[in-house]
């Protein structure tokens, strides 16, 4: 599938480590659009239909064994003809060596071919979870992402509220900081979102009154964390007297990011009220629910039951 957003050829062969068999001359401006691939198996039969060249093409044992069973004119024209077309890059798997058909084709038509030790299915795995990565769906929300007890809580609410103190606090009990005042949120899968902190302000924290500190060289390697998933939205917002307030919680609130919808709960910010405790709880309990367990459920069922049995 086509994104509107591309990542540099040389990332993708870094990260698989990929030994370059050849370099095209824009080898380090080459980008990828696509996070699918394609195996040419019907490519090199001649069935060109549907055929897309931005993919990353993957040579495995089907594709080698079909080769060696042509002549080597018959290869020559085959490979002629795939490489004809601009194609987004060539892997060999299985560590199997090329054909010089393929290699001399690669020079001719100035193509970008490596290979890998892994198996295909391997590879073409991990390769498309990291495109999917890549060029996932995102968008910058303002808030503060931290991770509390493996869970990731986007922090919400407007300026000043207190959503970096709080997230300062949680660092101080053994908690961790992805991202302060600007998160960049993907979407890598159908209902998972990751999100990250633009490189430029990475493990950087601003508290009105000190300024911007790096928590990272402050309080360790260790109270931070490069991106976490998102799963739950807290959104803080200031107290107010006479305004009804969920007490059991027995009402789901959601919040739609990207097309996923994220459990979201709404807490009242006033003096005394401890807000570094009450999200250890809130990401405590959002995991208890989706082990399967709701303690206002299981209190209300429990009344009901009481009431059943005459016991009120």
């Amino acid at each position: 599938m086509r994104s509107k957003y591309s990542v540099l050829l040389k990332t993708i062969v870094e990260e698989h480590n990929l030994g370059i068999l050849h370099r095209s001359k824009d080898y380090e401006t080459a980008k990828i659009v696509t996070y699918d691939v394609n195996r040419p198996a019907m490519q090199l039969t001649g069935f060109y239909n549907y055929f897309d060249p931005h993919r990353i093409q993957i040579i495995g044992r089907v594709e080698s064994t079909y080769l060696d069973t042509l002549t080597h004119e018959e290869r020559l024209a085959a490979l002629e003809r795939f490489m004809q077309y601009d194609i987004a890059a060539l892997v060999i798997c299985h560590g199997m060596q090329p054909f010089p058909e393929c290699m001399e084709m690669a020079e001719r038509y100035d193509r970008n071919v490596f290979i890998t030790a892994e198996d295909t299915s391997e590879f073409q795995a991990g390769v498309i979870s990291s495109l999917r990565s890549h060029l996932a769906p995102r968008l910058t929300s303002h808030g503060v992402l931290v991770e509390i007890y493996g869970e990731g809580v986007l922090l919400t609410g407007d300026s000043g509220i207190g959503k970096s103190e709080t997230a300062l606090e949680l660092i101080k009990r053994g908690h961790r900081l992805i991202a302060d005042d600007a998160v960049e949120i993907r979407k890598v899968g159908r209902d998972r979102l990751v999100g990250d902190a633009p490189p430029m302000i990475r493990y950087y924290m601003e508290l009105r009154g000190i300024g911007v500190v790096n928590v990272r060289r402050i309080y360790g390697i260790g109270a931070v964390k490069p991106e976490s998933g998102i799963d739950l939205v807290v959104h803080l917002e200031p107290w107010e007297e006479g305004k009804a307030y969920d007490r059991l919680g027995l009402t789901d609130e959601w919040e739609e990011i990207l097309g996923v919808q994220i459990p979201r709960v709404t807490i009242p910010v006033r003096p005394g009220r401890n807000l570094a405790v009450i999200l250890e709880l809130a990401a405590m309990n959002n995991r208890q629910k989706k082990l399967g367990y709701n303690a206002a459920a299981a209190l209300a069922a429990e009344h009901d039951s009481a009431i059943d049995a005459g016991a009120f």
